[in-house]
């Protein structure tokens, strides 16, 4: 391990990578050696089930650059993400996927932004030609709907690759939230910051462990997260559903007044009390959504726990 802080530390969460990470390190060591600066590489073992902390502790022994957290269970993401900025000790932050579609020799790009004077540099991908035709649409949906409704822009195409300060790092410690969706914590943090294209290419090995499920779970934690949105709407989908009644109740009376009472329709009344028990549900379904965000947050758990760093 290095006793003094390196320039630039590479933060990289792993689940199950045990395929991909030699070719990882292989590139990675050509673009930090390119760079010329002192470097660690923060490698995140997320409760994998294969042998991928066997391949990372090997290959710690073998490089005095690289250091291993192994979480105590697997976290997700999100929380291997922030143990890993929390334990880097660069002056630039660096986090990366293992799995290569985020080229390594774009850090040399972040650099320069850097040394330029901004704070963030952000990696925005051209295009999403390498995802499916669902996901391209789903994402696009999620990026103009979030921005729609939140005050904090994600801007769209932008994930986790990024150059961060160490003050910026230092801000992003101070927020204490156990529920963490990134890509909104990163854009609240703001600072001076500097976009770099780039195009994303296929997985080297592996497949993604994001699966629809998940990633509507995620995009639901994005939204809860940033925005009272949600919540807010009901309150005018109320005042329009008690508006249509009280119109409609009113044309009920003038009509029974004037033509008298007619016989009474068991289909619509059914179809009216299931349409309203419908959306109440809805409402209290994302009223719950809230409430347990904050029966979570109220526990003050910690993100994540290091079983032991190697």
């Amino acid at each position: 391990m290095q006793n003094k802080a390196p320039f630039i530390s590479i933060v990289a969460p792993c689940y199950n990578e045990a395929g991909v990470i030699d070719v990882f390190l292989q590139e990675m060591f050509d673009v930090l050696k390119r760079l010329g600066r002192d470097f660690e590489i923060v490698f995140i073992n997320d409760g994998s089930r294969d042998k991928t902390l066997d391949v990372l502790i090997e290959k710690a022994k073998v490089h005095d650059e690289i250091r291993v957290l192994n979480l105590a269970r697997n976290f997700g993401k999100e929380a291997a993400l922030t143990a890993g900025i929390d334990y880097a000790q660069g002056e630039v932050v660096v986090p990366i996927d293992v799995d290569l579609q985020d080229p390594p020799e774009l850090i040399l790009d972040f650099v320069r932004e850097y040394e330029a004077g901004y704070d963030v540099v952000v990696g925005k991908r051209e295009d999403r030609t390498t995802d499916t035709a669902a996901k391209r649409l789903s994402a696009e949906f999620f990026y103009k709907m979030h921005n729609k409704i939140s005050d904090i822009q994600i801007p769209q195409n932008v994930g986790d690759y990024r150059l961060m300060s160490r003050r910026v790092v230092e801000a992003m410690k101070q927020l204490p939230e156990t529920q963490r969706f990134m890509k909104g914590i990163f854009a609240w943090l703001g600072f001076k910051t500097a976009v770099v294209t780039y195009k994303r290419e296929e997985r080297v090995a592996g497949e993604s462990s994001f699966n629809g499920w998940k990633l509507w779970n995620f995009a639901l934690d994005g939204i809860t997260s940033f925005s009272t949105a949600p919540l807010r709407v009901w309150l005018y989908v109320g005042s329009v559903l008690s508006l249509i009644a009280f119109v409609y109740g009113s044309w009920i009376i003038l009509k029974t007044l004037i033509f008298g009472a007619d016989s009474p329709g068991y289909a619509s009344i059914i179809t009216i009390v299931l349409f309203l028990g419908g959306i109440q549900l809805m409402g209290i379904g994302i009223l719950g959504e809230y409430i347990g965000r904050i029966y979570l947050e109220s526990k003050r758990r910690p993100i994540y726990i290091v079983e032991r760093e190697y």
